[in-house]
């Protein structure tokens, strides 16, 4: 397959997990390197190379660099489309599609960690009111997921059927984060099922934070 591709990532970055859940589940090596965006290090001039906006995750295919995970994720469907994580059939790809937006527009910018740092640095809020923030959102963003869920999911172990979409790929980074965070996600039975069933599947387990080599406890 020629030289690995190279993927600059945070452990517990969501948007870096879905792309590492897209590689696993494609079977796609990538030489990894971590960027504490905890410590700053992506704000290094040298990263600022690498990715215009100065966020993880970025992809490196030979003499190609592209930065933003759908982005990513939807690069690496059109080039290794085997399993197709974006469904070709209209209908099915708008539904896939409308679930993984609503979790990567709408869910995880409010809940981004430059934002909550903004929220406790010059604004000023405390941990508590930050804490309230990130719940009031996760829990709008969840009640629209079990609604699309309900009304649309099917039968199904996956968001969307009996294999895993893009929608999955998004959905489980960021249940991951919500229960970093104290979430009480019991209300949304659906995602939780999808959950726990990706839990056990092993692409999600090799793209989970804790198996990944800039981890810390």
């Amino acid at each position: 397959m020629g030289t690995a591709m190279q993927l600059y990532s945070f452990f517990n970055s969501s948007t870096s997990y879905r792309v590492r859940i897209a590689l696993a589940l494609k079977g796609l090596p990538a030489d990894y390197h971590g960027v504490n965006i905890r410590t700053g290090e992506h704000r290094a001039a040298d990263y600022a190379e690498l990715n215009a906006a100065r966020v993880v995750p970025t992809l490196v295919d030979g003499d190609f660099t592209l930065g933003q995970s759908m982005a990513i994720l939807d690069y690496l469907d059109q080039r290794h489309p085997e399993p197709r994580l974006i469904p070709l059939e209209p209908r099915m790809r708008a539904r896939v599609l409308e679930l993984a937006n609503v979790i990567a527009c709408d869910m995880h910018p409010v809940n981004n960690l430059r934002i909550l740092k903004y929220l406790q640095g010059p604004l000023a809020l405390s941990a508590a009111q930050k804490d309230a923030w990130y719940a009031h959102w996760a829990a709008e963003g969840f009640e629209a997921v079990e609604r699309l869920l309900a009304r649309h999911g099917g039968e199904g172990p996956w968001c969307f059927g009996d294999a895993p979409t893009l929608a999955d790929v998004c959905l489980v980074p960021q249940v991951a984060n919500a229960l970093r965070a104290g979430c009480d996600l019991t209300p949304y039975a659906r995602v939780m099922a999808v959950h726990a069933h990706a839990e056990q599947h092993p692409a999600f387990i090799a793209a989970r934070p804790q198996a990944q080599p800039d981890y810390q406890p």
